[in-house]
C-alpha cells in the first residue's frame, strides 16, 4: 500500500508519491502513461494484473467490439507521449490547490442537494477506456439542465464560469476563454480514473469537488514537470486548478466508498497576457493558424493542424468587441437573454455570418452552451450549416470534436438528426 501525501498549500513544490518503504515512484508505475510494460515491479503492488483486467473488463462489456477499448488506449498513450512536451506552460508547478470561491460553492451546493436522488447515468462513448464505467457507472447531475430543480441552467453555469475564469487567469497570468464545463459527474464504488491530458483545447482548468462519499481519500494522481507522481486529495469545497492540455492526471486506484461527486471547468487561453509576457516558445500572438500554447516546432503541430485544416479561430477580446457580430459576441458569453433579446431588434444577427462563415450557433456550441444551441435552432439556424463558407465542419462535427460527443451539446445535436460533416480536405 502506497502513502497517500495530502496537499494543504498553495503550489505544491516538492510532494512525490510514495510507497510505505519512501521510494519514490513516476511514469508506467500506477498505470501506463507512456508504454504498456511498467517498469516498477511490484512496487504498488500487482498493478499490472490490475490494469490487464481493467482492459480485459471494457473487452468483455464491448463484445465483438472490445477492440475499440485497444485503439482507445492506443490514443492515449501516444496522446500522452506528444502533447504535454508540445504544451507552452504557464506555471511552474502546473497545478495548485486552493478553496473554491464561496459564492461558486454556495450555488453548486444547493444544486447538489435538490437534485442528487435525480442523477442520470452517463453514456460513454464506444470502447471508452477513461473510466471503468462498465464495472462502476458515472452519473450527471448536470449544472445545464433546466428540467432539475432550482438553480440548474445558464444562470448557474455562468457564475461558476465567471468566479472560476478570474481565479484561473490570476493563476496563469493569460486572459481565459471558456471552452467546457462538464458536471457534476458521480463516481461510484469501485471507480477508476485512466491518467490522461485532456485534449485540446482544454488547456487551463480546475476541478471543485462538490460532494463526497467515501471510505478513505481517492487521490488525484497528478504527474509534475519532472514526471513524479504527486497524490493530491481533496475534500468538499476544494478546488484543484491544473493545466489540463500538458499535466498528466487520473485516479488510477480504485474509489472506496458510495460516491464522489465532481464539476469540470475547462479554459483556453486567448494569447493575450494580462500583466506579464507571452511566454517563451508559443506561437506569436498575432499567428494566423496556430494558437499560442502549442510550441513553435512542437510534434503536436502536425497533429494539430490536421484536426483543425482551417487553423486557429482567434478568441475576440473580452472588453469592447469592435469587430465581432452582436449575435456572436452573446453566443460567446452565453448570455441567452441576450441573443433573446435581438429576436425583436435585429433577428437577422441570430443567422448572420462572420468572415470565418461562423455563425451565432457555431460560437454557442464551441462553447458548449446547450440553451443557447437549443434556441438558435428553434429560431431556425441550419442545424447542418458548414462553417468557412461550406467547407469547414457542420455544427455536429463542431460539437463532436470541440467538447466531446458525450456532451449535452452533441446528444441534443444527433437527437435532432444533424449531420456529422467534416471540413472539405
Amino acid at each position: 500500500m502506497f502513502l497517500r501525501i495530502t496537499s494543504q498549500a498553495l503550489f505544491l513544490l516538492a510532494a512525490v508519491a510514495t510507497t510505505s518503504q519512501g521510494a519514490d515512484y513516476g511514469l508506467d508505475c500506477s498505470f501506463p502513461i507512456h508504454n504498456y510494460n511498467s517498469s516498477c515491479g511490484d512496487l504498488l503492488g500487482d498493478r499490472k494484473a490490475f490494469y490487464e483486467d481493467y482492459m480485459e473488463g471494457c473487452r468483455q462489456y464491448y463484445g465483438k467490439k472490445g477492440k475499440r477499448c485497444d485503439a482507445t488506449e492506443d490514443d492515449r498513450l501516444i496522446m500522452s507521449r506528444r502533447q504535454p512536451k508540445s504544451m507552452v506552460n504557464y506555471t511552474d508547478t502546473g497545478f495548485k490547490k486552493i478553496k473554491a470561491p464561496e459564492g461558486v460553492m454556495k450555488l453548486l451546493r444547493e444544486h447538489w442537494e435538490r437534485n442528487k436522488n435525480s442523477q442520470t447515468q452517463e453514456v460513454w462513448p464506444l470502447g471508452n477506456t477513461y473510466v471503468n464505467h462498465w464495472a462502476s457507472p458515472t452519473y450527471m447531475v448536470s449544472v445545464e439542465d433546466q428540467q432539475l430543480r432550482g438553480t440548474g441552467g445558464m444562470r448557474l453555469k455562468n457564475q461558476i464560469w465567471d468566479a472560476a475564469k478570474t481565479t484561473i487567469e490570476e493563476w496563469t497570468g493569460m486572459e481565459l476563454k471558456p471552452t467546457s464545463m462538464y458536471g457534476i459527474r458521480v463516481y461510484t464504488e469501485g471507480a477508476v480514473l485512466n491518467p490522461h491530458v485532456d485534449r485540446l483545447p482544454l488547456v487551463s482548468s480546475c476541478i471543485v469537488n462538490v460532494a463526497q462519499d467515501v471510505d478513505e481519500p481517492w487521490p488525484l494522481e497528478i504527474y509534475d514537470r519532472h514526471d513524479r507522481a504527486i497524490n493530491v486529495t481533496m475534500e468538499p469545497g476544494d478546488m484543484v486548478l491544473y493545466e489540463s492540455g500538458s499535466l498528466m492526471h487520473g485516479r488510477p486506484f480504485a474509489m472506496k466508498g458510495r460516491y464522489y461527486a465532481n464539476i469540470f471547468i475547462h479554459f483556453e487561453p486567448t494569447g493575450r497576457p494580462l500583466s506579464r509576457e507571452i511566454p517563451e516558445g508559443g506561437a506569436d500572438q498575432d499567428d494566423e493558424f496556430y494558437p499560442p500554447y502549442l510550441l513553435k516546432d512542437s510534434e503536436e503541430l502536425e497533429n494539430w493542424a490536421n484536426q483543425n485544416p482551417y487553423g486557429w479561430k482567434k478568441p475576440s477580446p473580452t472588453a469592447a468587441q469592435v469587430d465581432t457580430p452582436e449575435g456572436h459576441y452573446y453566443a460567446q458569453q452565453g448570455d441567452l437573454e441576450k441573443l433573446k433579446s435581438l429576436e425583436s431588434k435585429n433577428p437577422k444577427a441570430l443567422l448572420k455570418k462572420d468572415r470565418n462563415g461562423w455563425t451565432p450557433l457555431h460560437e454557442a456550441i464551441r462553447i458548449g452552451h446547450t440553451e443557447s444551441v437549443k434556441y438558435l435552432i428553434k429560431f431556425g439556424a441550419d442545424k447542418d450549416l458548414r462553417t468557412h463558407h461550406g467547407k469547414g465542419g457542420s455544427p455536429l462535427n463542431l460539437a463532436i470534436g470541440e467538447l466531446t460527443e458525450n456532451h449535452p451539446v452533441s446528444r441534443y445535436l444527433s437527437g435532432i438528426g444533424a449531420k456529422n460533416l467534416g471540413p472539405e480536405l
